[in-house]
């Protein structure tokens, strides 16, 4: 053998081992399931449905909150409960729940080996993301540190990028981590131009006739109960036209929103959802008039028309809210994955410009769960509603005094250590000396 040859041997060896090490390394071990009543006595709780309670009492059993009160309007039974703490000066929240999200498909954006997100080919409605879902991804337990107890693991790329599904992120594999399987199927729309060029894309009416064409024959296929020989692209796809489904459309632009939308509706498809939505604001009365919601693009982003006000991104969330649409906040874009744990304080800064802080929670709590339809469990603190909460010695939404001290997934007290803390404390022992 050369010396070319055993200098890309140990390159490959080297390089295997060192995915190896970061992609299998061990995490914090998933909690076991509640087994002992648990009360909160007197936390700031912020319920993520709009409402606030300045002094609570907050009991969950097996999962399960059975009481979200006024502590100065319920008399409490201190024998009643296993385990009482007072959490006096503390806030509380609801889990935060991250939508289109590649977290747990993706764990280092350098090294390709690692992401499992995009699959070869135009139209792959059948490709799901939940079983490609690492529960063991390092990053994940970065992002519970802020809050970020829940997330819609999406696939990306393509036409039709396949399937999503929800997960709760304390679980030993994907199995244990699914939380709503297979929610809804995703569409990357095609763009009529670039905004930053001003070209238009002469393809564009070709594209989207070619996406008609492949919903025709789903919806065609659709009609019929059973085949004897089943096509997996257009089974995926069952869910949208009979409503068990979501409809989720990538787009940004007026006239790309206007056409997806009475393309959703040419083929009664009856949940959609736009993703991205930019310009939603100018549309609201044709959203709100199809029932169309939106996970409205990160907000710590430029702007993306060259005479849009520099601000305006930031500005986005308010001018939806006072449209009316129902929309949330999701984080798609440049090193998503790890940037995950900033979703709060992307809600944070939405108070900056016109909203109230129990507004800004519920557009990664309660709203999110509405649009993935979840909410009847989770997304506020309300009897009947999973224990997915957490506790905090200061506002969430705020990068200066968010620190969540403890944090419970369906009751289980989840260890909040990771790869970071742990680095971070190696290193100032070391420099401590």
């Amino acid at each position: 053998m050369n010396k070319t040859k055993h200098i890309i041997l140990l390159a490959l060896i080297i390089n295997f081992q060192f995915l190896i090490s970061n992609s299998f390394a061990q995490v914090e071990t998933p909690a076991p399931a509640q087994t002992k009543s648990i009360l909160l006595m007197n936390g700031v709780a912020h319920l993520g449905n709009g409402n606030l309670i300045e002094n609570s009492v907050i009991a969950f059993k097996e999962g399960k909150l059975t009481m979200v009160a006024d502590a100065r309007v319920v008399k409490i039974d201190p024998k009643a409960f296993d385990t009482i703490i007072n959490i006096q000066g503390k806030h509380v929240y609801p889990g935060f729940i991250a939508p289109n999200s590649t977290l747990g498909l993706v764990e280092i954006d350098a090294v390709r080996a690692t992401e499992d997100m995009n699959e070869t080919g135009n139209f792959t409605p059948h490709v799901r993301s939940l079983i490609a879902y690492n529960a063991e991804s390092k990053i994940t337990t970065t992002v519970r540190s802020n809050g970020v107890l829940m997330a819609q693991i999406t696939p990306r790329g393509n036409t039709v990028s396949g399937t999503s599904s929800i997960v709760q992120f304390d679980a030993w594999n994907w199995e244990d981590a699914a939380y709503k399987k297979d929610d809804g199927i995703h569409v990357n729309w095609h763009r009529m131009y670039n905004p930053w060029t001003g070209k238009a894309n002469e393809k564009y009416s070709e594209n989207v006739n070619e996406l008609k064409t492949f919903f025709a024959d789903a919806l065609a296929y659709s009609k019929v109960a059973e085949y004897p020989e089943k096509n997996l692209r257009f089974e995926s796809m069952r869910g949208l036209f009979n409503g068990a489904q979501t409809l989720y459309i990538h787009t940004n632009y007026v006239k790309e929103i206007t056409d997806a939308v009475y393309f959703a509706k040419a083929y009664d498809i009856k949940k959609v959802v736009l993703v991205g939505g930019y310009d939603a604001w100018m549309v609201a009365d044709m959203l709100k008039d199809n029932n169309v919601s939106v996970m409205l693009k990160r907000v710590h982003d430029l702007p993306i028309n060259q005479d849009d006000d520099v601000y305006l991104p930031y500005k986005l969330p308010k001018k939806l809210m006072d449209t009316g649409v129902l929309f949330c906040l999701e984080n798609a874009g440049d090193m998503e994955a790890m940037n995950t744990r900033n979703l709060p304080f992307l809600a944070g800064t939405t108070v900056a410009y016109g909203l109230t802080k129990e507004q800004a929670l519920q557009l990664i709590t309660l709203n999110t769960a509405k649009i993935l339809g979840i909410d009847a469990t989770c997304g506020s603190l309300e009897p009947g509603k999973d224990a997915t909460l957490f506790i905090s010695t200061g506002d969430a939404l705020d990068m200066k005094t968010n620190n969540v001290e403890q944090a419970f997934i369906q009751g289980r007290a989840i260890d909040l250590d990771n790869h970071q803390k742990k680095l971070f404390k190696k290193y100032s022992e070391k420099y401590a000396k």
